[in-house]
């Protein structure tokens, strides 16, 4: 199958930007009459304006968030290149599906229904509440080896995010992720796409450090190399990404096709946006990142879109724990926007209207 055939199979579905002037100047002029000094509120009145803009509403209300986690393995672990073995990605997924998992707790704690989706994990779970099994293989093979998906696998895996969303209620996504050896996934990704070194990508996932860390960039240089001549998105990704990246890519794609607002976690999520942005522009406009990951390529990634995230606690865990964070704080932007008072409604006096 060539990319052009993947292409067409998909169907990527065409995506407006949400930018509207006519729209942004009013929610400007909302946001300067509120009581309150001009911009006193800082990115909180930015990221109010850039959800009203994301629903189209002067008075936009965020409904049934929904945290989708998506769990694959990869090949890639045989390299040496995580210093946590495969099957931590299975046991994670149990441990999601029990409550245990910090995007769990935080999932609860600010009632955003979590689902978990198998998108290629290398284990076969028991149907039960919270599971989506949308497996398209178990695991993606050794990218040290070969391509990581078949183009057909990767189509495959795109075409499942999106069908996915359109099964969910609401219009939030927050994305999350789980699979050991993901982060030498979303390094070479963001690499390839960036332009940057893959050195400049390379961070410690699960902890590496030391010799080991110096082992897993030499084993991500490789691999790199070998698949020099998958520059292309689609192609890029078949031989370097994974399959909960591939599907969360098609998360992506539907998400700003439906606009839904798009909370971005970390480094992983990260580069399924880098991935779905390069296959339709307009797909940032559709995205809040949550915060800036403590996964060096992160920042490369961020730096790449030209976006700013609203936190920066030196988190690196994933799973969509920094979008759930985050949460509070695009509830809070939202209510400003609807709930707040303006001058004239509260008959308080504006700038310029006190004697003297």
């Amino acid at each position: 199958m060539t990319e052009s055939d993947t292409l067409s199979r998909l169907r990527l579905p065409a995506i407006a930007d949400a930018d509207d002037t006519a729209l942004a100047q009013r929610l400007q002029h909302l946001l300067d009459h509120k009581t309150k000094p001009p911009g006193s509120l800082g990115r909180i009145e930015q990221l109010a304006r850039q959800l009203g803009l994301i629903l189209a509403s002067e008075a936009p209300v965020l409904q049934a968030p929904q945290m989708v986690v998506c769990a694959a393995d990869h090949g890639l672990v045989a390299q040496g290149v995580s210093a946590f073995p495969q099957e931590v990605t299975r046991q994670m997924v149990e441990n999601f599906l029990a409550g245990g998992a910090a995007v769990s707790v935080l999932a609860r704690q600010h009632a955003i229904a979590l689902t978990v989706v198998d998108c290629g994990v290398a284990h076969d779970f028991a149907a039960r509440p919270g599971l989506l099994v949308r497996k398209v293989a178990h695991g993606a093979a050794d990218s040290a080896c070969g391509p990581a998906m078949s183009p057909a696998q990767c189509a495959e895996a795109i075409a499942c995010g999106m069908a996915l969303v359109r099964e969910l209620p609401g219009n939030t996504l927050l994305l999350g992720e789980m699979g050991i050896g993901n982060s030498s996934a979303a390094a070479l990704l963001t690499a390839r796409l960036t332009g940057q070194d893959i050195a400049a990508c390379t961070g410690s996932g699960t902890g590496m450090a030391g010799p080991a860390l110096a082992h897993k960039l030499r084993v991500l240089q490789s691999v790199y190399l070998r698949h020099a001549q998958a520059r292309t998105p689609l192609a890029a990704l078949a031989a370097l990404g994974g399959l909960e990246i591939a599907t969360l890519v098609g998360v992506v794609l539907q998400g700003a096709r439906e606009r839904r607002v798009l909370v971005v976690d970390g480094f992983i999520t990260t580069a399924a946006v880098l991935v779905a942005q390069a296959l339709a522009p307009a797909v940032r406009s559709y995205c809040v990142f949550s915060h800036l990951s403590g996964e060096r390529g992160h920042a490369v990634a961020l730096a790449h879109l030209g976006v700013r995230p609203l936190l920066e606690l030196g988190l690196r865990l994933g799973e969509g724990s920094g979008a759930a964070l985050a949460w509070p704080l695009l509830q809070s932007a939202s209510l400003l926007l609807r709930e707040m008072a303006s001058f004239a409604g509260a008959g308080v006096s504006n700038r310029g209207e006190l004697p003297g």
